[in-house]
């Protein structure tokens, strides 16, 4: 199990982390979400990296394992909002970071109105005004799955 005062990183940091264009791209990016960090840009990244290579693996296999293994992960794309329904593998290794970041609290909270920028959806976030049907989110990283921007509402002050 491990211990949990010693949690793992969920990311990957770059090879090259001071390329001009992949400086300008993630500053752009934590601009037009409202990030904290770019951590959070390497969090997403690791996921989409994870995502992809699933999918590349899968072009190899053959048979019975395969259609099993591509029905498991589109399936898993789906109910995390990522992909529409009838996706192929190649629409997984089309995927960028913004799919990632799309389906975050924050970024869901700003674009369905709720907050006037995405700074402030973090700020009703972490301030703990944002629920999740009867649940309270306190994590702007949060996913939201398929189906559960309906629930999402902001307590009244």
């Amino acid at each position: 199990m491990g211990d949990p005062k010693r949690q793992r990183k969920k990311y990957e940091t770059p090879s090259h982390p001071w390329r001009k264009e992949n400086l300008e791209a993630e500053l752009k990016l934590l601009g037009e979400y409202g990030l904290r960090n770019k951590k959070e840009i390497l969090i997403a990244n690791s996921k989409l990296r994870k995502y992809r290579s699933l999918a590349r693996s899968l072009f190899t296999a053959v048979g019975e394992r395969r259609a099993q293994a591509e029905a498991m992960l589109l399936g898993k794309l789906y109910r995390l909002g990522i992909l529409p329904e009838g996706a192929t593998l190649d629409d997984v290794l089309r995927l960028s970071v913004r799919d990632f970041l799309e389906r975050r609290l924050q970024t869901i909270v700003y674009k369905l109105g709720l907050a006037r920028t995405p700074y402030q959806a973090r700020q009703l976030i972490t301030h703990g005004k944002v629920y999740l049907g009867e649940r309270r989110v306190k994590s702007p990283g949060y996913h939201v799955l398929r189906g559960e921007e309906e629930k999402i509402r902001v307590a009244a002050a």
